[in-house]
């Protein structure tokens, strides 16, 4: 599972000034000119140990900082999303970021907060800007790596005491560490994936959270690393381009979907708020009043949709998607191969691709013979439109209705859905069943809000 603001997923490719323009000096008025600015959240007038506190911290205000996140990448590029690196425990474990923490301790007033969203943006930008001159400063050749092996070492070990210094080795600090180590790699020609199982052997859990590594382990991992490299630079033969929709179908009919039976159990059930609706405003409505009001028009329609018990399928998503992008006509379903994940996924494309997936989300309903978990089934046909991929924007919105639709179609709705969103999951992967078990944390937990409420329980 990768989290789509999470910065230590980010690939040299999408973090290289040299191909992401930015002008510091105009930050500030962009990051004021963005639709968050305008709705920083009030902090609570409570103790930092105040459960209203926690539940600020953890809902309104870190939905507020996903959707300031997501601005920014949508304006610079998905680099921007570190941002909010910090060092330690803070929204991300072990960063290079000092001027932002968390939604708790950062957001206080709104010119304040606005005012740390810069410096911290800057931040960021200034350390990838210096590991680029670092780099650059090691001019190496994949293709004689024996003649350089010393040079690729003294680059690692320049590059571990850099990141020591500037995460202060605080907690989880060694994942930025061995990602910084894998763009150096990139930078030179190393493939990504490649360079990612070199830097995994040569570190291997040696590093530590809380712990500042000794001159020896320092030494050690970099000489390790420096003898992983093949004299070929870690490059085998070109592959042809993947599909990875039919990757995702082979993993589809492997999934063990039966185990995601939990706690949440399949009968309806009545949420104590509306988790997808307050969701929508909090975060959509952070960044965009109209993108708001479409997936809320969306939302109102495929519920009227489950209650009559419509069929799941492509008619039935676009016509939820032309509210969610405000089209005046019904969207095709698309001609050509299709991109994600900043191009690292490509999903072609069939005559029968559009009738594949009305047969895949055929499943989702209880009575297909499969007698598999609500869970299961809302997860796998998110995911479905997720790798179809069928329209040439707004996917991830139309995935997430799709599952609200098999939910609200067996009288289930949720009362939370932070775990269902803003999310993404590699086609290749048997992560699926992590979805799943997502939507049975938030059932669970649901079903024993609405319990409370009727037995008068907190």
């Amino acid at each position: 599972m990768i989290h789509e603001l999470s910065p230590g997923n980010l690939t040299w490719d999408e973090v290289n000034p040299a191909r992401r323009p930015f002008d510091s000096a105009a930050a500030a008025r962009v990051v004021r000119s963005l639709g968050p600015a305008r709705h920083v959240p009030s902090r609570p007038d409570v103790p930092f140990g105040d459960p209203a506190m926690h539940a600020w911290s953890w809902g309104e205000a870190k939905l507020w900082a996903d959707a300031v996140s997501y601005a920014l990448m949508n304006r610079y590029g998905r680099w921007a999303v570190g941002w909010r690196w910090a060092h330690d425990e803070g929204d991300f474990d072990g960063g290079p970021v000092g001027s932002w923490c968390c939604p708790r301790d950062s957001i206080t007033t709104p010119e304040e907060t606005l005012e740390r969203v810069v410096t911290a943006l800057c931040e960021w930008r200034a350390w990838l800007e210096s590991l680029a001159e670092r780099f650059e400063a090691y001019p190496l050749d994949p293709a004689d790596i024996e003649a350089q092996r010393i040079l690729w070492e003294s680059a690692a070990r320049n590059l571990i005491l850099q990141i020591v210094d500037r995460t202060g080795c605080g907690s989880g600090w060694y994942g930025h560490c061995q990602q910084v180590l894998t763009w150096f790699l990139s930078r030179w020609g190393v493939a990504p994936e490649v360079a990612r199982d070199l830097v995994h052997q040569a570190v291997g859990g040696r590093f530590h959270s809380w712990t500042d590594p000794d001159t020896v382990l320092v030494d050690d991992v970099a000489e390790r690393l420096a003898q992983t490299l093949r004299t070929d630079g870690g490059q085998g033969s070109v592959e042809p381009a993947r599909d990875h929709l039919q990757q995702w179908l082979a993993v589809r009919g492997t999934v063990s979907w039966q185990e995601s039976h939990g706690e949440g159990g399949d009968g309806p059930v009545t949420p104590s708020r509306d988790g997808a609706a307050e969701d929508i405003r909090a975060f959509d409505g952070a960044l965009d009043a109209a993108r708001a009001e479409g997936l809320l028009a969306a939302l109102e329609r495929l519920r009227a949709d489950a209650a009559r018990g419509a069929v799941l399928d492509f008619e039935l998503i676009r016509s939820w998607q032309q509210h969610v992008l405000g089209t005046e006509r019904p969207l095709a379903f698309r001609a050509l191969p299709a991109f994600a994940k900043g191009g690292r996924e490509r999903y072609g494309t069939a005559p029968d691709t559009r009738a594949r997936l009305d047969a895949c989300l055929a499943e989702s309903a209880k009575d297909d013979g499969t007698s598999l978990p609500l869970t299961a089934r809302a997860a796998r046909a998110y995911l479905d439109v997720c790798f179809f991929h069928p329209f040439d924007d707004g996917n991830a919105r139309s995935a997430f209705l799709s599952l609200v639709f098999v939910l609200a179609r067996e009288g289930v709705a949720l009362d939370e859905v932070g775990l269902l969103r803003r999310i993404a999951f590699q086609a290749d992967s048997q992560d699926a069943l992590c979805l799943a078990r997502f939507v049975d944390v938030h059932l669970a937990e649901t079903r024993r809000n609405a319990a409370a409420v009727r037995g008068g329980g907190p």
